[in-house]
């Protein structure tokens, strides 16, 4: 009786915790299953179009759970089209604290309710704002049906850069255009003034605007271009009209470079002679003096960027114009070194048209098939078997869904073949993949890394290149960091870590677009500061290779010994 005595208290003294902390679990069991409920009928009621309704069950949702994003935007959203603009202010309001998705957003639609509310003045500070913030879509602000009774409010034009270029000169234009320029890339970029100071910048802008009445069109164009370039990132870069699509104009050749030099590689069927001749020199210049002049107009990540892009502009005998580089703009001077070994001189006028399958290439001669490389780089991705050598050759040209098979569903079958079938060895070729969405990326990613079987080292091959770029840059510094890969081919066109995207600026007198970029893409980690991917097995294009239709870097691969 003693010891009952002694037990029973003690027992209901540790039961007393333990029915509190059951009766606890109880209560949040049951909270969290009405917080789900009220979740599941506010969004029924979006659905259904009932904003009043939805307005109120999301109100309650953001009091169960006051620190979730998402709550408030959906209870912005449903204020706003149930024409609560007042309230849907609070609730923009305090996704900009949250920091939740783009700020610039959410300032952006607290402007346009004041603007419903006929706020003017609100209105146009809550968009400046949203501007000065970052807001990526100024085409979006140019044509908002909300804003339509500020349209003749000279602040909100100069805010949302409406202008008629037709009724200015071209002094005024140019100038415009510069304006819009400077201000588009100190609001949206990401850093500006990190390889270049506030203080230069903007006096070589106000040298520009002081200077244009004496300068040439092509002239102010490739300022424009230098402009862009002090960025100091392969993404923030404009062109002129005359390089892209239907409006292009200028000479129909193709060039490229190798390690014995700048080649044309294909041109025009009237221009057949001019296929495999290496260019020596453009006008009265060197092609290296050539290249070095274009330096300042090539935005980039890193110095083999300037391998791609300059061949590519030098078919432009604007660009040389106006760069100081030959005397006229409507024609390509060019001294070349024929396939014959004959060196003389040609002069290519300035047409309209691009490279089309109808073009000659270098390799008309070439005695054996195309490589795997040069087989179908259209595609986004595909691959191919190697029986022989137990091979699969996987060709990576774009960070894009292929609407015939999706890039998880195309995935899912490369992976499910490597593990049915006797596979030692997987080549991702990524050399012309310039990017993409990176966030497609990731079934590749984790198909690999969960891939015993081609995960290792001597077994899993990359190549890469100077059109490694973007989101296929993302995707190949997440290889290296996370698989057992081997790079070969040469060094990418960007580095691990870097300044991206494409927010689209479009100039309106001269018509020149191009993009500015206002992310920062961490792909390895936070210490690297190298340049570009260099590959262990470095195996850069030939010329003579490319002619005979053979591939450096696979060749490499192939005869890759552990």
């Amino acid at each position: 009786m003693i010891r009952s005595r002694i037990v029973t208290p003690l027992i209901a003294s540790l039961l007393i915790p333990l029915f509190s902390l059951f009766n606890l679990a109880r209560a949040q069991e049951k909270g969290f299953l009405a917080y789900q409920e009220t979740v599941r009928q506010a969004e029924a009621k979006m659905l259904a179009q009932q904003w009043m309704e939805a307005a109120t069950l999301w109100e309650r949702v953001t009091e169960m759970n006051p620190h979730l994003g998402n709550n408030w935007n959906q209870l912005a959203l449903a204020r706003l089209r149930a024409k609560d603009y007042r309230k849907a202010v609070e609730a923009y309001e305090k996704m900009i604290e949250l920091g939740f998705q783009y700020p610039f957003n959410a300032a952006y639609s607290i402007a346009r309710c004041h603007a419903l509310m006929g706020e003017k003045e609100a209105a146009l500070r809550w968009l400046e704002r949203s501007l000065d913030m970052g807001l990526r879509n100024l085409r979006g602000v140019q044509d908002e049906q909300d804003f339509a009774k500020l349209r003749d409010d000279e602040r909100f034009k100069r805010l949302a850069a409406i202008v008629d270029a037709g009724k200015m000169t071209r002094d005024e234009g140019w100038r415009y255009d510069l304006w819009l320029l400077a201000r588009e890339l100190k609001r949206i970029h990401y850093d500006l003034f990190a390889k270049i100071s506030k203080q230069d910048f903007e006096a070589y802008v106000t040298k520009l605007n002081n200077d244009i009445p004496r300068l040439t069109d092509r002239q102010i164009e490739m300022a424009f271009m230098k402009i862009m370039r002090m960025a100091g990132d392969g993404h923030t870069r404009i062109t002129p009209t005359y390089m892209r699509g239907e409006s292009r104009r200028g000479a129909l050749v193709q060039f490229y470079f190798f390690t014995e030099g700048l080649y044309v590689t294909a041109a025009d069927p009237k221009y057949a002679d001019l296929v495999g001749a290496q260019v020596l020199r453009f006008g009265e210049q060197s092609v290296e003096h050539v290249i070095e002049t274009m330096e300042q107009i090539i935005s980039r990540d890193n110095a083999i960027w300037i391998k791609l892009i300059a061949p590519g502009l030098m078919a432009y005998p604007q660009i040389l114009n106006g760069l100081g580089l030959i005397a006229n703009s409507d024609a390509l001077p060019l001294t070349i070194k024929d396939a014959a070994g004959k060196v003389r001189q040609v002069s290519l006028p300035v047409e309209a048209g691009a490279a089309n399958e109808s073009w000659i290439t270098a390799r008309k001669d070439a005695p054996k098939p195309d490589p795997l490389y040069l087989k179908n780089r259209n595609a986004p991705y595909w691959f191919e078997y190697l029986a022989a050598s137990r091979t699969v050759y996987f060709q990576y040209n774009s960070v894009r869904n292929d609407p015939a098979e999706p890039l998880n569903k195309f995935c899912e079958r490369l992976f499910g073949f490597i593990a049915d079938n006797e596979v030692e060895r997987l080549v991702i070729d990524m050399r012309w993949n310039g990017g993409g969405n990176n966030f497609l990326n990731q079934p590749l990613i984790s198909n690999l890394m969960r891939s015993d079987k081609i995960n290792q080292r001597g077994k899993l091959f990359v190549i890469v290149g100077r059109n490694t770029f973007s989101a296929a840059m993302c995707g190949a510094a997440q290889i290296e960091r996370y698989t057992n890969a081997i790079f070969a081919g040469e060094p990418t066109g960007s580095s691990p870590n870097f300044v991206g995207e494409t927010i689209p600026v479009n100039l309106p007198y001269s018509k020149m677009a191009g993009s500015i970029s206002d992310l920062y893409w961490q792909n390895s980690v936070a210490m690297d500061y190298r340049v570009w991917i260099a590959p262990q097995i470095y195996a850069p294009p030939s010329f003579e290779l490319f002619r005979a239709n053979r591939d450096p870097a696979m060749e490499a691969v192939m005869a890759y010994r552990q």
